[in-house]
């Protein structure tokens, strides 16, 4: 039976960088995912944005991780050269009673760390227009660190980072199970492939995006109870035929009746509307029904009126590997350590949504602190 220091389960773009991470500190590192591909899940079909870390809760997983993976995400773009744009994003008031929800949501801002060069900035109509001359708003807030990635290109380059430092990829290597072993007083894992393959490993760290939850329970000899339970909200995104008119981000101010439907730009410049929220019982439903863009007209009209009829098609969707029931409070990261779990070498990566990518440098950092304690 082989032996190996450290496996991780997944090659998303969380699954690479952490791999990336132990690797990088010396580990040696078997990296398992279940598709002829690396990051062919949620990695592949999200909005590619790096966000500023504006609306989570003040204290959160979410809100910590991902103004620390933010400032790190852009300072490793630079220096490998990795497709990027910092293009900055307005958050628009589009009634007279939005504009006093800017305020909030600034103070959220700067209660999670977006603050210096970082900060946003409340702009006048006036001042918005003249940035955006096709927008439609009463203010708006300018969010100057929010940007555009190309996360293929990141996780090509936390991939190399990973094989560079004698960390091993095993394609179509799907999970099975692990049993935890005690062994001379030290606890170590055996892991199973469903073609058959062991490996005893020191550590293991779960990061299999959609299938975190089920993989978790796959550990035997654990408790499960206490895990959280996977669900799927579906995000779908309509492109733009034609050249958009505009050269930023653009977000409505959130609304609990309306969609909030947001205007997203790839690095080629092509507009992209979305994501929506749609629950769905398995994340393999990732059509997009073109009825649905019908309720994305009225929306984007609030703050770009000169949509054109018949100017949305149906493009993609990506599945939020969700921890929470429609009918919950959205779910912080669920980053499950040895303390958490009992268990000496685990690591479970749940409910990683967004903000994963633009998380994914300060997740790995957590990850490593984790299994040294």
């Amino acid at each position: 039976m082989d032996r190996i220091q450290t496996v991780v389960i997944g090659a998303g773009v969380v699954g690479l960088a952490v791999a990336r991470k132990l690797a990088l500190e010396g580990q040696e590192v078997l990296l398992l995912e279940s598709a002829d591909a690396f990051g062919t899940g949620t990695s592949s079909r999200n909005s590619e944005v790096i966000h500023a870390g504006i609306y989570y809760p003040q204290g959160s997983l979410k809100a910590q991780l991902c103004v620390q993976g933010r400032q790190r995400l852009y300072a490793y773009c630079r220096e490998r050269n990795i497709a990027h744009q910092q293009c900055g994003k307005l958050i628009v008031a589009t009634s007279p009673e939005q504009v006093a929800q800017l305020s909030a949501i600034q103070a959220k801002a700067t209660a999670n760390g977006v603050v210096g060069a970082d900060a946003l900035r409340l702009l006048s109509k006036e001042e918005a227009l003249a940035m955006e001359p096709a927008l439609q708003c009463e203010a708006a807030l300018w969010s100057p660190s929010t940007g555009i990635v190309d996360s293929h290109a990141l996780m090509l380059s936390y991939l190399g980072d990973f094989e560079n430092a004698g960390g091993l990829l095993a394609l179509n290597s799907r999970f099975e199970s692990a049993q935890v072993l005690q062994q001379e007083g030290a606890t170590q894992f055996l892991v199973r492939t469903v073609d058959g393959t062991e490996l005893l490993a020191q550590s293991v760290v779960n990061a299999a995006g959609l299938s975190a939850p089920d993989v978790a329970r796959k550990f035997l000899g654990m408790t499960t109870a206490h895990l959280p339970k996977a669900y799927y909200a579906k995000g779908n995104y309509f492109s733009l035929s034609g050249k958009s008119p505009f050269k930023t981000l653009i977000y409505p101010v959130p609304e609990a009746a309306g969609l909030g439907v947001h205007l997203t730009l790839d690095l080629a410049g092509q507009a992209k509307f979305g994501p929506d929220v749609e629950w769905v019982d398995s994340p393999d439903n990732l059509e997009v029904d073109p009825r649905r863009g019908d309720a994305f007209y009225a929306e984007v009209r609030k703050y770009w009126p000169g949509l054109a009829d018949g100017a949305l098609q149906a493009s993609y969707a990506g599945i939020r590997p969700k921890i929470n029931a429609p009918h919950e409070a959205a779910a912080d990261f669920a980053i499950l350590g040895p303390q958490a779990l009992k268990v000496n070498g685990l690591v479970h990566l749940m409910g990683i949504e967004s903000p994963g990518l633009t998380s994914s440098l300060a997740i790995a950092e957590r990850v490593c602190t984790l299994l040294q304690r």
